[in-house]
């Protein structure tokens, strides 16, 4: 089952594992190399390829040539940047001999430098062309085999055969089914005499050694491999939601690696005793990938259910939907085995048309019972779900119903297209319909283990997360946002590679070869507006605000733990000075951080000056409070510490920044102001320019009372005050004398506004007490009400019209 899936799997990865063990002899083998060798040899390999794709070509000729341009064009970029690097050097000695002055002449040894210089850099500058024009050739090829893959494919998809409906389908197969037959017994009667031959020359000790050693590693390795790698997440990995998935990460690599080195150990076993001809060496290779693809989806869809143990499953499933899908995984493991073993043996026995046909048919069919199957099965588990969920009052998502959809639409597609003769098209998408499935189990497991080890390792509480808060010193909440950062980042790493493999099949390339090219695409960059963004210069720019940030912190540090307090500033100088070198600096960090982006001042300026049209119309406010808060911080006419009132509500400064004023009220709340109503309205400063408070208290008394006698009781309670300070004095003066009461106004001043209240407070219940002691009556100045008949309007007198309503009465 699944050829593409098996050759993207297992293929790919022994290839990379040789290029990575060859990569540092590689390395040093260009270094070693002269550039113009290295453009050479590219151009020759680029002809070659450009040659070899005249003719028609298989797969496996069509991936070398794959293979063998991309490296050319590696070796074409290596060499660029060397040669780059070569003329930067030359450009800097031809730059410091300088330019010429005319009508001057120069030393002869001079003039033969620079024309040696110029020599050399227009030799360099050719041969670095000539690397840029081999490059833009390789990408060409590399396209056009990509192309041709897709075009192979979609002429192979296009392809009608006879109907299975049809007599003529059926007669064709029998009458090249003898023939094949033939073919079987001919590649089986090989095979047979081979074995005797080897087998009269001694025991074959090594066939035996190779299937006792299959048996050993697929059985009892496997289960116990399994049940330690339970027993250690157990005892060390940190809290359930991790250790589920890592132990179904291990139980689907230990199941997976397993049988597959039991498979290679009995062909391996079996080779080395001399049993097998050589023609038999693409069955096997084909037994050793079904057996291990065959494995792997097993071990996967048991990693997922967990059916025997239901407190390990990492998918939100119920032990009967566990239970149910679990019926389906061994049918699918069989036909993966069956599928693969089979397209190995048609290509080893070179198989008539017709039988190849006729096999495809059947995969193609057995495949779609499968899906149809599954989808049915899932179905009934979805209609169970759905009315538990509607009895709980639960809407059912749509996202499982619209893929359930498109699969039976894809499934009932191909049945037709297997009814018309389309069979490659049918056999295709039934392999597609179980591929993405399969990968997608796969993808959900590391996705989940991706976020769980992430957000586990980098956790405050984690042994990691406790080392950097309390070594480094580096916030809580920032080491739990950089896990889930990285989660993020490695999330969407695998879903790329996942969607890479999924549409490999359709034209998307050699497998993880056009994955691993696009890769190396992304990290060269794309260019927007003339700067070249690279995840290379994103990182380094990282690294530049990061290190600019920790010295900024530093610096600021620096600044208000020692510079600033051996200054005669006080606390809100301090403040601004403080606030203005810390924007001023990150305002620096910023400009170096975008140039080590590749962003140049004059970038910067020409976007600063394009922002400023919208700053203009849609930031005027943001903008005001901006200006008006540079402008307390330099003019400061409010400070931090100062008792203003704003309005209606009064409080201390607490904090000024470039946008607003935070200021506490008495009542322990905050009331941010925004630093233009500071600007463009009136405040009350009442410690601008004096820090005192006064206490102001007015009262009246009887006329007959004695005044010296209340002035004095005044000026001893203000005394025994302690908040009440003695310059300036207190004192108490007679306002004014209304209505038989003499009326008191008595003020004294405190050292801070804040303590007026409470100061005030304690001196009006002071003097209650001494006055109540001494028999005088305080209180205000009585209030005449008059009350008038009638309505009148206002302006008129009402006296007037109650005097003419009394006329009117006498007369009567």
């Amino acid at each position: 089952m699944l050829p593409v899936a098996r050759h993207v799997i297992l293929r790919p990865l022994i290839f990379a594992a040789l290029i990575a063990l060859a990569a540092p002899a590689v390395a040093d083998t260009r270094t070693a190399e002269n550039p113009a060798t290295v453009i050479n040899q590219a151009e020759r390999d680029l002809r070659d390829v450009d040659g070899a794709l005249d003719s028609r070509v298989d797969p496996d000729v069509r991936a070398a040539l794959r293979a063998k341009a991309a490296a050319a064009q590696d070796s074409l970029e290596t060499a660029q940047g060397d040669l780059d690097d070569q003329m930067t050097l030359v450009d800097a000695r031809l730059s410091g001999l300088g330019t010429p002055t005319p009508g001057v002449s120069e030393a002869p040894e001079i003039t033969a430098q620079r024309k040696t210089l110029a020599s050399d850099r227009a030799i360099l500058d050719a041969a670095a062309k000539r690397a840029k024009l081999a490059t833009v050739e390789a990408q060409q090829l590399l396209d056009e085999i990509d192309r041709t893959r897709a075009q192979q494919l979609n002429a192979r998809l296009s392809t009608r055969t006879l109907s299975p409906l049809s007599p003529a389908f059926w007669s064709d197969l029998l009458e090249a089914l003898p023939r094949d037959v033939r073919r079987i017994g001919l590649f089986a009667r090989q095979g047979g005499e081979q074995i005797r031959s080897q087998w009269r020359g001694g025991i074959p000790w090594q066939a035996f050694v190779g299937a006792a050693l299959a048996f050993i590693i697929t059985f009892p390795v496997r289960i116990v491999g399994r049940n330690l790698g339970q027993r250690y997440l157990i005892g060390s990995a940190p809290g359930h939601r991790i250790r589920r998935q890592l132990y179904a990460l291990w139980r689907t690599l230990i199941g997976t690696i397993a049988p597959l080195l039991g498979a290679a150990s009995v062909v391996q076993g079996f080779r080395w005793a001399g049993l097998l001809p050589q023609r038999w060496d693409t069955l096997l290779d084909g037994f050793v990938a079904s057996v291990g693809f065959a494995a792997f989806t097993v071990a996967l869809s048991g990693a997922i259910l967990m059916r025997g143990q239901p407190s390990w499953r990492v998918a939100p499933l119920t032990d009967e939907t566990a239970d149910r899908l679990r019926a389906l995984s061994w049918p699918l493991g069989l036909i993966a085995f069956a599928s693969g073993l089979g397209d190995a043996a048609i290509r080893a026995i070179g198989a008539s048309g017709a039988t190849t046909i006729g096999w495809q048919m059947a995969e193609a069919l057995v495949h779609l019972v499968w899906v149809a199957t599954a989808l049915v099965i899932m179905g009934r588990l979805r209609a169970l779900r759905a009315e538990r969920e509607e009895a709980d009052g639960i809407t059912p998502g749509a996202g499982i119903a619209a893929a359930t959809l498109l699969a039976w639409a894809l499934v009932i597609g191909a049945l037709v297209s297997l009814a018309t003769g389309y069979v490659a098209f049918s056999l295709i998408v039934s392999r597609m319909i179980i591929w993405v499935a399969i990968l997608g189990g796969a993808l959900y497991l590391l996705l989940g283990t991706a976020d769980d080890a992430a957000t586990v390792l980098f956790h405050r509480d984690s042994r990691l997360g406790v080392t950097l808060t309390r070594s480094v010193g580096v916030r809580a909440s920032f080491v739990d946002q950089l896990g889930v950062l990285i989660s993020a980042v490695v999330r969407l790493v695998l879903v790329l590679l996942a969607l890479g493999l999924a549409m490999s099949p359709f034209g998307g390339g050699e497998g993880l070869a056009s994955i691993a090219g696009r890769i190396r695409d992304l990290s060269t960059g794309f260019e927007i507006g003339g700067v070249t963004i690279s995840p290379g210069a994103v990182l380094r720019a990282i690294i530049v605000c990061a290190v600019g940030l920790a010295i900024v912190r530093a610096f600021m540090g620096w600044l208000e733990k020692r510079y600033l307090p051996a200054t005669d500033l006080d606390g809100s100088a301090r403040n601004s000075a403080s606030l203005v070198a810390r924007y001023v600096a990150l305002s620096i960090v910023i400009i170096w951080a975008l140039a080590a982006m590749g962003i140049g001042v004059e970038r910067i300026a020409l976007l600063l000056s394009a922002l400023s049209v919208g700053i203009g119309f849609g930031l005027q406010a943001i903008t005001q409070n901006f200006v008006s808060g540079l402008i307390l911080l330099a003019e400061r006419p409010i400070k931090i510490g100062d008792w203003v009132r704003v309005g209606t509500d009064e409080g201390d400064v607490k904090r000024i920044s470039v946008r607003s004023t935070e200021i506490t009220l008495p009542d322990h709340s905050t009331l941010i102001v925004p630093n233009s109503e500071l600007i463009t309205k009136s405040v009350l400063n009442k410690t601008l320019s004096s820090p005192l408070g006064r206490i102001q208290v007015q009262f009246s008394v009887p006329l007959e009372v004695d005044v010296d006698t209340v002035a004095g009781i005044v000026l001893r309670v203000f005394e025994a005050q302690q908040a009440i300070i003695a310059d300036p004095a207190p004192v108490a003066y007679v306002d004014s004398i209304a209505d038989g009461r003499i009326m008191f106004n008595c003020f004294a001043h405190v050292n801070s506004p804040r303590e007026v209240y409470r100061t005030r407070s304690a001196v009006l219940l002071q003097l209650l007490r001494n006055f109540g002691d001494e028999g005088i009556d305080i209180g205000t100045v009585p209030q005449r009400l008059e009350l008038a008949a009638g309505n009148y309007f206002p302006g008129e007198d009402p006296g007037a019209k109650a005097r003419q309503a009394d006329d009117e009465q006498s007369k009567t």
